[in-house]
């Protein structure tokens, strides 16, 4: 790779072990991926959750730390941790976990990380801009980025984000590039969703016949311009269900004003989507009636979600435990216009701060008894199976009303 003179001073050493650390492994990913050179980054966000760091990747962090040469160059923020620790307990999460997360947080901040424990920095922190590279590592975050701000940025793992915020800069390849950018996937939609769980299975549907990280659908026939939430749930459907990292909607997304700004005009429709495909995916995970679990979570709820969700809450007495996560950046807003002690006069639990399959799922399902679990979230359903949980995707109603009678009509 073509390195700069700060970055050859950054690899010489001269810069501080910590500086050297984190561009020699920026330079591995690099020529992986064959990369020429370094892009400045203005931003960076770390998927770092202690379930998947484990013990070596909590000491890896905090030998960084305590090499006490100085932290990041750049804002650097942090994905949901593995606990909610005021609810902790509730969870029937070990203390051995919550150490663990003790521990991550305190090497991140020495480090000079901020601790947002977001998924939605884009709807909560700083979105980041049309042209901005950034350093992102949530997937949901990356293709909400990628495709609805028009911002720039590949899959980072947890190192590789560390690095960038550490560096400043990360490898020139992938969706920093503009021909990475153009469509190689044309679909045409015969059926615009209106709930979320229904935007949430549309991204699927397409992220299924993408398959492919470097696939980029762009999507025509839509008959009105999504919300922001909407956005949400389509992108982290698709990136889960297809690893795809952008996507265009044609006279939407601001790269694709036009079929033709991003050669979909080139492309032959490859694909119709219509309701029944959708039904068809959601009727695929519609293999049980009684649930354990209702759970809004994956990707964080935003303030009007949990608005919406506290309007369906009135009045009701639920029969089943329903969770509601959060970021640490909407609850306190939640908790101020009412919308938590409405949730939770239910007897539901709103969490802050953390995300369902990133907080020991697995261990959770057995410490609590939960198996049987409904969602409006696609992506949740994706990855639960995984976890041992039999999950069902359905509409927000529906689950509120699952929560209350213990079955998902």
């Amino acid at each position: 790779m073509i390195l700069n003179d700060e970055e050859k001073a950054m690899l010489a050493g001269e810069l501080g072990i910590v500086a050297k650390t984190a561009i020699e492994h920026q330079i591995k990913v690099g020529r992986f991926f064959g990369a020429q050179d370094f892009v400045p980054v203005t931003q960076a966000h770390i998927m770092a959750d202690t379930e998947s760091l484990g013990q070596a990747g909590v000491m890896w962090l905090e030998r960084l730390a305590d090499a006490g040469e100085g932290g990041v160059r750049i804002p650097t923020i942090t994905d949901p941790r593995g606990t909610d620790f005021e609810k902790a307990s509730f969870l029937g999460q070990e203390e051995w976990m919550l150490e663990l997360e003790r521990r991550a947080i305190a090497a991140f901040t020495r480090l000079g990380v901020s601790m947002t424990d977001t998924c939605i920095n884009y709807q909560t922190i700083l979105a980041a801009t049309r042209g901005e590279h950034v350093a992102f590592g949530d997937t949901g975050v990356v293709i909400y980025s990628n495709s609805v701000g028009g911002a720039r940025s590949n899959f980072e793992g947890g190192p590789s984000a560390l690095s960038a915020g550490l560096t400043g800069r990360t490898p020139r390849y992938g969706f920093h590039l503009d021909g990475q950018r153009q469509a190689t996937l044309r679909v045409r939609v015969d059926w615009t969703p209106r709930e979320l769980s229904d935007w949430g299975a549309l991204g699927g549907v397409v992220g299924r016949l993408a398959n492919n990280y470097w696939q980029v659908p762009v999507l025509e026939g839509l008959d009105r311009g999504p919300s922001s939430d909407e956005l949400k749930h389509f992108g982290a459907a698709m990136a889960s269900f297809g690893s795809t990292a952008l996507f265009h909607l044609v006279g939407i997304t601001p790269e694709a004003s036009r079929l033709s700004d991003v050669g979909g005009d080139k492309l032959p429709v490859a694909h119709r989507i219509g309701k029944s495909d959708l039904d068809a995916l959601r009727e695929a995970y519609a293999v049980e009636k009684n649930i354990d679990v209702v759970v809004f979570s994956a990707p964080q709820l935003s303030l009007y979600e949990l608005r919406d969700l506290a309007a369906l809450c009135d009045g009701k007495r639920f029969k089943k435990p329903l969770l509601a996560v959060t970021s640490p950046q909407v609850k306190p807003d939640s908790d101020r216009f009412g919308y938590t002690q409405r949730i939770e006069s239910a007897g539901g639990t709103v969490l802050s701060g953390m995300c369902f399959y990133q907080s020991y799922a697995r261990e959770m399902q057995e410490a609590k008894g939960w198996k049987r679990l409904a969602t409006n979230s696609a992506k949740l359903v994706n990855i639960l199976g995984g976890y041992g949980y039999v999950p069902m995707l359905a509409t927000m109603q529906d689950c509120v009303n699952a929560a209350m009678t213990g079955e998902l009509k």
